[in-house]
């Protein structure tokens, strides 16, 4: 998630422009994510779901392919939630370059 929360932090004054508020979401637990937002200088939110109800909810873990085998484990997703609390635009699987800047035009229309 580094490359990706790095991108959408320096874009964080562009989302905060237009109200949109970046949350990111790992297994991983509150300590963690505190080294983690240290060590890369992240201003994002980030929550833990250790038992993946949230990614579950989402789609956003569960079964992928790796190198060409099946495995199970977090899925790369974003999702712009508009105000009315409903998924505006889901992307799964995502790669680094660029996708923070495309995440902020789309929210911005």
């Amino acid at each position: 998630m580094h490359e990706r929360g790095c991108q959408f932090n320096e874009n964080l004054e562009g989302f905060t422009q237009i109200g949109t508020v970046i949350v990111g979401v790992s297994p991983d637990g509150a300590e963690k994510h505190q080294r983690f937002r240290a060590k890369y200088g992240l201003e994002l939110t980030l929550l833990s779901d250790p038992e993946h109800v949230a990614m579950i909810a989402y789609g956003a873990y569960g079964t992928k392919t790796l190198y060409g085998k099946q495995t199970v484990g977090v899925i790369r997703s974003t999702f712009l939630i508009g105000s009315n609390g409903k998924i505006r635009h889901a992307w799964y699987q995502v790669r680094s370059d660029g996708h923070a800047a495309k995440v902020l035009v789309e929210a911005a229309t």
